[in-house]
């Protein structure tokens, strides 16, 4: 069985079932530290009998809610297609800085359950979405509740907002994350008015530079 693989799905099973719970998660784990363990037979996934240090130092970053991987997640929705050339910039932009990886994805298209570990794999998220009905694009506002609700986290979240007439995201994207511990909004906060213009494409660039 490949690390790799295992990870994957090891993650996305973590995050999606036992995220919130990582207080208790870390109580077990002091007590294993203390175990001569050979085997581990989890009560769902393969037994597992090689590596273990790898599986228990994951399972730790993950129930710490610490950062796996060095890099930038960005999940955004997108009504007419500007909002999603914004994050294709942003990820341009970030990967000319330097940013050791990069990972992006269309919370309306893909599958929620990896885009939640994503956001919780890495240190650093980008949420970029569209006023809707005086609210946020539904996609991302499931997505944020869900994130919240799983524990989120000790990260670093910059905001791209999509508005013509009364843009809400930021104030709403920052209400919804209220209740999560140690977030801190990375700026500038990019607000496009429909289309991007030369001034958003400065600002993805200053954000960019923030994050990498």
């Amino acid at each position: 069985m490949a690390l790799v693989s295992w990870a994957c799905e090891a993650r996305r099973y973590y995050f999606g079932i036992v995220g919130k719970y990582g207080m208790q998660v870390q109580n077990v784990l002091k007590k294993a530290a203390t175990l001569d363990i050979q085997t581990i037979c989890p009560l769902h996934g393969p037994v597992l009998s090689e590596n273990l240090p790898y599986y228990l130092n994951l399972y730790n970053i993950w129930s710490s809610y610490g950062v796996e991987t060095e890099g930038v997640f960005i999940a955004y929705t997108s009504v007419y297609g500007h909002t999603k050339e914004a994050a294709l910039l942003l990820e341009e932009e970030l990967k000319k800085a330097g940013c050791p990886k990069v990972a992006i994805a269309d919370l309306a298209r893909e599958d929620m359950a990896e885009c939640l570990e994503d956001a919780f794999r890495y240190g650093k998220v980008v949420l970029a979405t569209t006023t809707y009905n005086m609210e946020i694009f539904p996609f991302m506002s499931d997505f944020i509740t869900r994130l919240v609700e799983h524990g989120f986290q000790n990260k670093q979240i910059g905001i791209i907002e999509n508005g013509t007439w009364a843009p809400q995201v930021e104030k709403i994207i920052k209400a919804k994350l209220a209740n999560a511990k140690n977030i801190t909004f990375v700026e500038p906060v990019v607000k496009i008015v429909s289309a991007m213009d030369e001034n958003n494409i400065k600002q993805i660039k200053e954000l960019a530079e923030a994050l990498k």
